[in-house]
């Protein structure tokens, strides 16, 4: 699969004049990410109306926020502007961002993924008949599905969370987890798929890349591959936990420095072998190598993720040299 792109929230860049550029540029997926200041859907659709062929997805939707009803609505709605481009891209988000921003209990955030995903899947669904169902959050009954075949991506980290990815999913998304650790990780997919009765091999493997090229300055490049994990390992736990698979020591010195309100200490904490292990980062060959070296591996689909670290030229420049066409 080609590689997809990470659009920049509308705070930081245009994300419908990045994802035409994204386009030109032989991306095969652009992913509107969602946390506060902009609708992913309403984005897209804009998105979906600029562009003709790349495909459109979310990164990520939380399951909290918004009903099993509504994100199927939200999805089939993009669907259609997009002429069957769009991909669904669900996960639980942080207990930060629910009970913080949206004012909702962070409770049971699997089983919630869990039935959000299989009633929104059954709403998307193109079969005939009409869809019910009766979990331990969510009792729908007797609704006509929307007839729009739309992929459900999800993003998991711990390993419960990764069975949801098996059990449901067509795709897979990790953030922060080190590339190195991805096949360890995707044993608890093919485990529980296998006893759902379904083929892990048919689940794509789609791990946020984050990624920074600077031909002038490669340090600086990196740099921002250590602010981006900085901020990650020092802001959740899930994050942390998942880079302390392979890096206990750094992951917890970094957490502890930033969590004391020390940044730059908790970025220099973040050591070279973080940085290869968790991004892409460096000249345009070097980055290109590395990318390269990821698809020829484990990854189906990486979705370069340009940092907030690497604003401005920085992100242009990397959207540029790890462009398929570049």
């Amino acid at each position: 699969m080609q590689p997809g792109l990470l659009l920049p929230p509308a705070d930081v860049m245009d994300p419908t004049g990045v994802a035409t550029t994204a386009e030109q540029l032989g991306y095969g997926s652009v992913w509107m990410p969602e946390l506060w200041g902009s609708d992913a859907f309403v984005q897209l659709s804009a998105v979906a109306d600029a562009t003709e062929d790349v495909r459109l997805g979310t990164a990520i939707a939380n399951v909290f926020s918004r009903s099993p009803a509504v994100l199927a609505m939200a999805a089939a709605t993009v669907d259609r502007y997009a002429a069957g481009r769009m991909v669904l891209g669900t996960g639980v988000s942080t207990a930060k961002a629910i009970e913080d921003l949206h004012g909702i209990d962070y409770e049971n955030p699997v089983r919630r993924a869990h039935e959000t995903i299989a009633i929104a899947q059954r709403y998307l669904s193109t079969e005939d008949g009409t869809v019910s169902y009766d979990g331990k959050i969510f009792q729908v009954e007797d609704f006509e599905p929307l007839g729009r075949d739309v992929p459900v991506y999800h993003a998991a980290l711990g390993p419960a969370n990764r069975r949801v990815v098996a059990r449901l999913a067509d795709g897979w998304i990790p953030h922060n987890v080190p590339f190195p650790d991805l096949p360890a990780a995707f044993e608890d997919i093919e485990e529980t798929a296998a006893e759902a009765g379904r083929d892990a091999s048919e689940i794509t493997v789609a791990p946020y890349v984050p990624s920074a090229v600077s031909d002038d300055d490669p340090d600086a490049a990196r740099d921002a591959i250590r602010g981006h994990v900085a901020y990650y390992v020092g802001n959740g736990e899930g994050y942390r936990k998942a880079v302390a698979q392979r890096f206990p020591e750094e992951a917890g010195t970094v957490a502890d420095r930033w969590q004391a309100g020390d940044r730059d200490a908790a970025k220099a904490a973040v050591t070279d072998e973080m940085v290869h292990a968790l991004g892409v980062a460096g000249t345009t060959e070097q980055a290109r190598e590395r990318l390269a070296e990821l698809q020829d591996g484990f990854v189906d689909l990486p979705i370069v993720t340009v940092p907030r670290q690497a604003a401005g030229e920085m992100a242009m420049s990397t959207i540029q040299a790890l462009a398929p066409d570049g």
